[in-house]
């Protein structure tokens, strides 16, 4: 007998989607290409639509190529990314949730922060409440 939990029966969301209501159309921006490629991931697999972009470079690319629910912008972006993108962001979509992976910011186009040390649990709560808020 396995000790693990139960199982989800096919069809039924596991833990880590149901933090989620429904998919999202995320952009997520880093710096660092492992960080990117392993946090979109989780991202991805509890149910949501991401599109990376590596870089600032990258993330005006993306606006520039299509609209967005939220856009996060990673721990690994320069301090300077995490403070301009943001005007950009809502530049180009002002309906665009903005979310910084960064514990001490205090910007008035940013929707909510969060610490990056968290687990991807907790940031994709974060996500899920910040969807809701719409």
């Amino acid at each position: 007998m396995s000790s693990g939990g139960p199982v989800p029966a096919t069809g039924q969301k596991t833990a880590l989607q149901s933090t989620t209501a429904s998919s999202i159309k995320i952009l997520y921006g880093e710096s660092n290409e492992q960080t990117l490629s392993a946090q979109s991931a989780e991202m991805t697999n509890a149910g949501h639509h991401v599109t990376t972009a590596l870089d600032r470079k990258g993330v005006t690319e993306a606006l520039r190529r299509d609209t967005f629910e939220l856009v996060i912008l990673g721990a690994t972006l320069s301090k300077d990314d995490r403070h301009h993108l943001p005007y950009m962001v809502k530049k180009a979509h002002a309906g665009t949730k903005v979310l910084v992976m960064h514990a001490g910011t205090h910007h008035h186009e940013v929707d909510d922060a969060i610490d990056p040390s968290l687990s991807m649990h907790r940031i994709l709560e974060k996500i899920a409440t910040l969807h809701q808020s719409k």
